[in-house]
């Protein structure tokens, strides 16, 4: 019963949403069409419900000469390809905003397990042992509240793993909440080459 009344508040949640940042999310279109050359909307190949690829829609936050499909933490001095205010709306996850588009279409949830590239086949297979595929990926998700970028493929998996087997209004709300506090607080966000036992993502 609740993954219906799940979808009935995405649409509503996400509606709402687009209203009240229309004016700030234009305010951020403007600011990066000034600032560099290229669309102001990212698009990226993800990996969905049923492991069904889609195109995620993200605010671009780097220069359209980036190379394209390579994780952040993979580029070489990264940061050379972060615009100014793209460091910033990716610390605030600005750049997020336009995936309230994705869940009005129906591709993604407000909380899920964080969609995948669609080259990540390390994070992909370790989700399919937890059934972390099936559900549909979310704008946040229990993953993203206890450590983000910060944790290992198969820790990542385990929390998509664990939400999947729970879900709930309860679990939801209290994602939500706690997703609000981390990004007030900047947590988790990591940029550039890090460890390679890390995840190999910022998704």
């Amino acid at each position: 019963m609740y993954k219906y009344i799940k979808r009935i508040f995405d649409v509503v949640f996400s509606f709402f949403a687009i209203l009240i940042f229309l004016i700030p999310m234009i305010i951020v279109a403007v600011i990066i069409k000034c600032e560099s050359k290229g669309p102001v909307i990212f698009k990226q190949k993800r990996i969905g419900k049923n492991k069904k690829e889609f195109y995620i829609y993200k605010f671009r936050t780097m220069r359209s000469d980036t190379p394209s499909n390579v994780p952040t933490h993979l580029l070489q001095s990264s940061e050379n390809y972060i615009t100014k205010s793209g460091a910033f709306f990716r610390k605030t996850s600005i750049d997020e905003l336009p995936q309230f588009f994705n869940i009005l279409k129906g591709d993604m949830s407000i909380i899920g397990p964080r969609p995948a590239l669609w080259n990540q086949y390390d994070l992909i297979k370790e989700r399919d042992k937890f059934n972390a595929n099936n559900c549909l990926p979310g704008l946040t998700g229990l993953a993203q509240i206890n450590g983000r970028d910060e944790l290992e493929i198969k820790k990542k998996a385990e929390f998509d793993g664990e939400y999947v087997k729970n879900i709930s209004f309860f679990t939801d709300l209290k994602i939500l909440l706690l997703t609000v506090k981390s990004v007030f607080k900047g947590e988790g966000v990591r940029e550039g080459k890090i460890d390679k036992n890390f995840n190999k993502n910022k998704c």
